[in-house]
């Protein structure tokens, strides 16, 4: 398999889901019907990047390991590029209008621009704008 054919999969899991689908979607995100049910939602994030939102009590058939409470610590944070500095600002803004929280003030690098929110859940999701290159 090359890297041009692979997709990705992030499994989160979520205490209600209607309540995020809801969410994730008055961000502009769409899901996939065809492996969309009570359990799971997939929301399309890219052509290959898609997050699979599952209901706890689905979630913890695949692992043997006890969930983390997002709202607590932190396990993972999801990044997603952004096509401007503009797009970065209204995608977080819509999170935090949709009941999503921003846990830290905007960071801007110079050649890198990013916010973030946490979503119903307290997942962290970390949108960035690159324009250019770090320095030495």
């Amino acid at each position: 398999m090359t890297a041009a054919s692979q997709k990705i999969f992030v499994n989160l899991p979520v205490r209600d889901l209607p309540a995020s689908k809801a969410f994730f979607s008055a961000l502009g995100y769409r899901f996939n019907p065809q492996f969309t049910d009570d359990n799971a939602a997939c929301m399309v994030v890219g052509d290959s990047i898609f997050v699979m939102l599952l209901v706890e009590p689905f979630f913890q058939t695949f692992t043997p390991k006890p969930l983390c409470d997002a709202r607590q610590h932190t396990e993972v944070i999801t990044c997603l590029s952004a096509a401007s500095r503009a797009a970065v600002d209204a995608l977080v803004d819509k999170a935090v209008a949709a009941g999503g929280r921003e846990p830290m003030p905007a960071r801007d690098y110079g050649f890198m621009y990013q916010r973030g929110f946490q979503n119903l859940d307290g997942h962290l999701w970390e949108i960035v704008h690159m324009d250019g290159q770090p320095g030495p």
